[in-house]
């Protein structure tokens, strides 16, 4: 390991093996280590066992759960929309011949203490018992306009900029009740709170669109998902490093980030070192650069039956705050058996949100009710970190910890934003040709 690399990444969750293979594919020399022995860091699908010894240490895995290798439960569940940028990251990079997807069946949201199906356009918004019939009409105008808006045909503006008008006044002009609102922001646009109310229009309306845009792709939900788990995308992009040389080290330490002068020049693990100009790493790695912004709690349920009330083996609902009284959503995301990562006849659950209170579990509590009778519970509270700094003056850049949402578009920017500032260019997503190696490597999981 005394050698000298281009880039040192610390941590296999997905930001940090994206980051890995592209870097890897644009010819850097990478040395990719973990201190676990599994890929995934936080964003791993474990073994029944691996989870019980992560969140449960010390207790006895439940007889009535079935097999361990039948499990792969994720620690942080995310979904991705079918035409999303994550989307457009896996066929960019190619490794979307090392996976296989199934899509998410079905998007609902809580209102009233029930969930519906989400309306995802004019059509369905017209048939959805979550609005009134003066609400529908308003709903459908709006469809109807951002689907027409053209940036650059003015006939198609109705006197509206999105660039300039807030999504509040956007709101105001087509009349939607609160409530639509919040359907609207939270369950389409995946808004993180209501502070993008007195933004510009525009980056609202592109979300509504891609969700709508998803949900025309395949129908039912705008959600995809690997098969075998989330675990598999870090993995498979693992796997595109390796193609380009990069060299992994799992079960590996990193005991210190070495400086000069404020500049990172490597890392020590154990009585060996490795130089690198440049240093990518998860909060884990750099306690001192990193800061607590908020904790998550999540609720990973084990069930025997599907989400009642759905009608579907998989889902993501929303829990908007306003109907809770919070100031952030509940996520609830669920997959089964179909999907690989369960025995049959058992589904999984997981429900998440930004604490608030000092008793987080109960903040969870209208999510968990949600569920029925659950099998088997883990709970866990994890602090949210980000970088203190960009990470340019001392070459450590580091990756912001997974939220509570069930998606993967904060997890994209998130990426978006490290590669401008390692390599000081926007990250270009137009597909590039395959390599021969890659080329013979066998496509699925």
């Amino acid at each position: 390991m005394n050698e000298e690399y281009d880039v040192i990444v610390l941590g296999t969750g997905l930001t940090e093996c994206i980051l890995s293979g592209i870097l890897a594919s644009e010819k850097k020399r990478v040395l990719h280590m973990d201190r676990n022995d599994y890929y995934g860091g936080e964003t791993a699908s474990l073994h029944l066992t691996q989870l019980y010894n992560q969140l449960r240490p010390g207790a006895s895995v439940s007889d009535d759960l079935g097999r361990d290798r039948d499990y792969r439960i994720d620690l942080i569940p995310k979904f991705m929309m079918a035409t999303g940028e994550i989307v457009n990251l896996l066929l960019h990079t190619g490794v979307t011949r090392y996976l296989d997807f199934k899509q998410i069946a079905g998007s609902f949201v809580y209102k009233d203490k029930r969930i519906s199906h989400m309306p995802a356009n004019e059509a369905e918004a017209i048939a959805s018992p979550l609005l009134g019939v003066v609400e529908k009409r308003r709903l459908k105008k709006f469809f109807e306009f951002i689907q027409s808006y053209k940036t650059e045909d003015d006939a198609t503006h109705d006197g509206i900029d999105l660039q300039t008008i807030t999504m509040a006044d956007l709101y105001k002009k087509f009349e939607l009740e609160p409530e639509t609102q919040d359907i609207i922001g939270h369950v389409m646009a995946l808004q993180l709170n209501d502070a993008y109310l007195d933004r510009p229009a525009r980056p609202t309306i592109d979300k509504i669109i891609l969700y709508i845009g998803s949900t025309a792709r395949y129908g039912k939900s705008p959600y995809i998902y690997p098969l075998y788990g989330l675990g598999e995308l870090p993995q498979s992009f693992a796997r595109l490093s390796a193609i380009y040389g990069g060299t992994y080290m799992l079960n590996q330490p990193a005991n210190e980030i070495i400086h000069d002068n404020g500049i990172a020049i490597g890392i020590r693990s154990g009585d060996q070192t490795a130089r690198a100009r440049t240093i990518i790493c998860d909060p884990s790695y750099a306690r001192d650069k990193v800061k607590t912004t908020d904790k998550v709690v999540r609720a990973i349920c084990v069930l025997k039956h599907p989400i009642p009330n759905t009608g579907v083996d998989s889902c993501q609902i929303v829990l908007p705050q306003n109907q809770l009284g919070r100031k952030h959503d509940v996520y609830v995301a669920s997959v089964s058996s179909t999907h690989h990562v369960c025995p049959k006849d058992v589904y999984l659950a997981i429900v998440s949100t930004i604490v608030e209170t000092d008793t987080p579990e109960k903040e969870i509590d209208a999510g968990l009710e949600l569920l029925g009778p659950i099998q088997d519970k883990f709970v866990s509270v994890q602090d949210i970190q980000e970088p203190l700094t960009d990470g340019t003056n001392d070459q450590v850049f580091i990756s912001r910890s997974y939220d509570a949402t069930s998606h993967f578009e904060t997890v994209y920017d998130d990426v978006k934003d490290m590669y401008r500032r390692i390599t000081g260019n926007d990250l270009d997503l137009q597909q590039r040709p395959l390599t021969q190696d890659e080329e013979d490597q066998p496509t699925g999981t």
